[in-house]
This record gives C-alpha cells, sequence and structure tokens, in this order.
C-alpha cells in the first residue's frame, strides 16, 4: 500500500503520519503489518469518538507502537514495547517532537503489549491498549492467531486431547491453546467504557468460534 494512501487514513493529521509511516512494522509478518496498524487506529478513532483523547499523542502511538520486532517466540518478547518505545522516543526527538509528547507516546506504546503487563496511566495509553487488544479478539483475532500458528510451525491442536482436559495449555506447541492462555482473558481487561462495549461482541465470536471448532472435530 502506497504510504500517502496509509497517512491519509490518519485525518485530520495526515503529514504527521507521513512522516512516521516509513517507522510503521516490516511486511513479512501479517499479524503486525500495515493491515494491523489500520485496524488498530481505526478501533482508536472509534474509541476516541466516545471517550475523548489527544489525537496528536494518538497518531505517532498507534503508528509506532510495533516499530521494533521481537519474534513472539523470544524469550525477550515481554521487552518488545519497551524497545518500541525506545525508538519511537528516538525518532520523534528527531521530528522535534515536545519532551512531554514524546514521554506521552513512550508510555503508550510501553503499555499497549499485554506480555510487557505496564498499567496504563494516561487516557491515550488506555486507548492504544484497548485498540490494540480489540485486533486480537473476533474473527481477526482467529485469523492472526492461525497465521501466526502457520508462521511458527506449530501445530493446529492436540489430536489426543484438543480440549486440552488432561494437559495444561501449551501454545507454543497448538494454536487452539493460545485462545485459552490469552485471547479469552483479553475481553476482561480492556481499561475503557467504549473499549469494552466493542470488545463484548467480539469476545463472544471467539467463544462461538472455538465451540464449532471442537463440534468439527
Amino acid at each position: 500500500m502506497p504510504r500517502n494512501t496509509i497517512a491519509s487514513a490518519f485525518a485530520p493529521l495526515e503529514q504527521l503520519a507521513s512522516q512516521l509511516s516509513p517507522h510503521i512494522p516490516r511486511e513479512d509478518d501479517a499479524s503486525h503489518d500495515i493491515s494491523h496498524t489500520l485496524r488498530v487506529w481505526k478501533n482508536a478513532r472509534t474509541i476516541q469518538a466516545i471517550e475523548g483523547g489527544d489525537l496528536t499523542i494518538l497518531v505517532p502511538s498507534i503508528l509506532l507502537h510495533d516499530c521494533a520486532a521481537v519474534e513472539k517466540e523470544s524469550p525477550f518478547r515481554f521487552q518488545a514495547s519497551r524497545h518500541a518505545a525506545d525508538k519511537a522516543s528516538k525518532l520523534l526527538r528527531e521530528q522535534g517532537f515536545s519532551a512531554s509528547a514524546i514521554e506521552a507516546v513512550a508510555h503508550a506504546i510501553e503499555a499497549h503489549s499485554f506480555s510487557a503487563n505496564v498499567p496504563p496511566r494516561t487516557l491515550e495509553a488506555k486507548i492504544v491498549q484497548d485498540a490494540d487488544r480489540l485486533d486480537a479478539i473476533g474473527m481477526i483475532g482467529v485469523a492472526r492467531c492461525f497465521h501466526l500458528a502457520g508462521r511458527l510451525r506449530r501445530s493446529l491442536y492436540d489430536v489426543g486431547d484438543p480440549r486440552a482436559r488432561n494437559r495444561p495449555h501449551d501454545d507454543k506447541k497448538f494454536a487452539v491453546d493460545h485462545f485459552d492462555t490469552k485471547l479469552l482473558k483479553l475481553a476482561s481487561g480492556f481499561q475503557t467504557a467504549a473499549g469494552r462495549s466493542l470488545a463484548r461482541p467480539r469476545h463472544e465470536r471467539l467463544v462461538r468460534y472455538l465451540d464449532e471448532l471442537f463440534e468439527e472435530i
């Protein structure tokens, strides 16, 4: 997708988006590519329209929240958002952002990550976290889960015990186990009322999908 097309999606801050869009994550990971960034932005705008929040903080936070890639199976995955926050801070200093804006963006980026477990302190950080997590549930969440499992060569499910009734869940081996280790837990942790409202039907789709998958198995 042309970078000017990406920037236009961030109206009314297209110029800022154009400056930062070259730093959107790599294209070889379809779960964290430009389409993910645009979906997270759409979610953030929907929440922001209800909750408020500073768009000049949200735009760079969304564009740069995955700017430092750490593979999912890496033991340092929990540090990915910290690395992204540090990289974003450097980029924004070069762009002439104020120290307070850089701090706000860095915090929103660091706090968005599930594995980092950093509580969001600002409204913008809460919106970024909610917007990113909305993209991890619902049908998009299902698609991303199985895409990642394919990239990492994981099995769809444990043939002998697909529901993990007599074993611990292990999402490093089985894609379906990721529903219980993470995806089904996300809806209970949304930070904003608007985010919780948007998460509810997506969570229900996850539950329904899993029930139907087990029925077919």
